[in-house]
Parts: C-alpha cells; structure tokens; sequence
C-alpha cells in the first residue's frame, strides 16, 4: 500500500485544517486507518484512527471534540479534520494503516505516509 498524505501548511491559533491521506495499491489492507503525529524532539503519537465502516473511531484526548477522523472507501482517502488548533499540535502528520480494530500504537500499523507538516502559529 502507498499513502500519501497532504493538506498541512501554516495556520494560526484557532484556525482549522484538513489533511487527506490517499491510499493506493493492496488497499485490502487499510482495516483500520490512522493518523500519528510527531513533533520535534518527541516520539510519534497516536492522534485518530477509523475502521473501515467508519463507525468505529478512536481519538487521542488531546485532540478529542477538536479533530474528527473519516474516510472515503470509494476514493480510498482518509481524512482528519482539524478544528481549533493550538500551537501544541504543530507536528508533521502521518497517515497509516492497520489490520488490527481499534488500533492506537505504531507497532499495529504497517504502512506509512510520507508525512505532511501542520504550523500553528500563536
């Protein structure tokens, strides 16, 4: 599976985003969908992931009631929809797959993005 994931830039506080992450190849295996973000000098972090049907979703607390994870299957793209963002959630962004529900570690997910980087300015 490829992913490819878009949509950061530079945004102020309060302001919101929407990355796109699109999948290509043995799509088969994009279960379950994630984002992670890492920032400078910290470990990667769980952000969101979605189940296939997209009725199962699963948010980091610090992002939870700001961000909302959803995919499009027939488009094989997964989105995260940024809102009210902080400073704090500056990081470059990856997208990645799983086979595993409910997935919200880096050793559940086999595939990875390239990353996409999100700046939000104070």
């Amino acid at each position: 599976v490829q992913l490819q994931a878009s949509g950061g830039g530079l945004v102020q506080a309060g302001g919101s985003l929407r990355l796109s992450c699109a999948a290509s190849g043995r799509t088969e295996s994009t279960v379950t969908m994630g984002w992670f973000r890492q920032a400078p000098g910290k470990e990667r972090e769980f952000v969101a992931s979605i189940y296939w049907s997209g009725e199962i979703t699963y948010y980091a607390d610090s992002v939870k009631g700001r961000f909302t994870i959803s995919r499009n299957n027939a488009k094989n793209t997964l989105y995260l929809r940024m809102n009210s963002l902080k400073p704090d959630d500056t990081a470059v962004y990856y997208c990645a797959t799983s086979l595993t529900i409910g997935a919200r570690t880096t050793d559940d997910y086999m595939y990875w993005g390239q990353g996409t980087q999100v700046t939000v300015s104070s």
